[in-house]
């Protein structure tokens, strides 16, 4: 009996030897990532700096946080620059120490295995599928009330691109603020947002200390591989423990000169918010109207769509699109999510097409 290979997240390299195919014939639909790739302005502007690797980086990034303070329109003493989200969510929990974690599910992994270095018990709240993976705010609140000190939601989530409003974050802050309870927000994905403003807890900071946001360059910017992250937060005393625990220069010189050219790129900005915008409508539309597809209002570039037709797995899916040369998620390993779930992010119009035309074929 053959046995169903287990691929976690893009692990590309993995699949493309189980499968015999070579990575540059395959389009990533799993990364998640800007399919404009890095600007050219950037490559130009990094080329041309290559010397700031001769010089250790500011320790204060006073400039780059100036630049950050500019895109967020936020006080520059409210951001703490590192390396990628991932340090961050780790310098977070080692000095919250939290005792007892409500995670909103299903999300990214990375808060788990964080958490479970800490001692904190871990749970999860369920987004359920019979409500769109739309959050009840109330009913979150409700369950808040069991002794947890902490929680954690990405926003827009990761894998439903479903979003909490600014408004039902602010009641959600507002509870709790008044059961002394520390929120972290991750909004990796906020900028791919129809209208950021309208989800983005950053302006909230100034309102409700006891919260942190997190953001990066990997997905919208698409610099993965930069590994450059930066918290907001008004509680300047929580950012300053924070700063103690961190290595120094944890950002490298490349990292914050490219990090404060990319928040200037209004061009890049723009041309990727217009590419994803229509091309998220389109392939949110054209799922919805395929007859054994189930899919959900997206926010984030990449779309979570449920397989009803009896006796096919996401796997069944999954394989017959790698097959294709198109690599999409299988939702199987998330957490929280039962049933059969693909999630697909959205690339460049040709390759949308080609996915599209897949899934209707099946």
């Amino acid at each position: 009996m053959s046995t169903k290979p287990l691929f976690h997240g893009s692990d590309i390299e993995k699949i493309c030897d189980y499968y015999h195919l070579k990575k540059e014939d395959i389009t990533n639909f799993g990364s998640n990532v800007n399919p404009l790739g890095l600007s050219g302005r950037i490559k130009s502007a990094i080329a041309g700096h290559l010397d700031l690797l001769s010089s250790y980086p500011d320790r204060e990034y006073t400039s780059l946080r100036r630049t950050i303070s500019e895109y967020c329109n936020v006080p520059a003493e409210f951001i703490l620059p590192g390396n990628g989200s991932s340090e961050l969510i780790s310098l977070l929990i080692e000095v919250l120490a939290p005792r007892h974690t409500l995670i909103l599910g299903p999300t990214y992994s990375e808060y788990s295995r964080e958490l479970s270095f800490s001692g904190s018990t871990q749970e999860y709240y369920h987004l359920k599928e019979e409500h769109n993976f739309e959050l009840d705010t109330e009913d979150l609140c409700h369950a808040l009330r069991d002794g947890y000190d902490f929680l954690i939601l990405c926003n827009p989530n990761n894998p439903t691109s479903s979003a909490v409003s600014q408004n039902d974050l602010r009641l959600l802050l507002s509870f709790c603020r008044e059961h002394g309870i520390f929120v972290m927000i991750d909004e990796t994905y906020v900028e791919f947002a129809p209208d950021i403003h309208a989800v983005s807890a950053v302006p909230l900071t100034r309102d409700f200390p006891d919260m942190m946001v997190l953001r990066g360059v990997s997905k919208f910017f698409a610099a993965p591989g930069m590994r450059f992250g930066y918290g907001i937060t008004g509680n300047t005393g929580f950012l300053k423990k924070m700063r103690e625990k961190q290595i120094p220069w944890s950002l490298n010189s490349i990292g914050a000169f490219a990090g404060e050219m990319m928040f200037k790129d209004q061009e890049y900005i723009r041309q990727t918010r217009e590419l994803i915008l229509s091309e998220r409508e389109r392939m949110y539309r054209e799922i919805s109207g395929m007859p054994f597809y189930k899919t959900y209002q997206p926010y984030a570039n990449f779309l979570l769509v449920r397989i009803t037709e009896n006796g096919i797995t996401s796997f069944d899916v999954f394989e017959r699109c790698i097959r294709a040369g198109l690599m999409i998620r299988d939702c199987s390993s998330f957490q929280c999510l039962d049933g059969e779930y693909i999630r697909f992010c959205v690339m460049m119009p040709q390759e949308n097409t080609r996915l599209l035309n897949e899934l209707g074929a099946g």
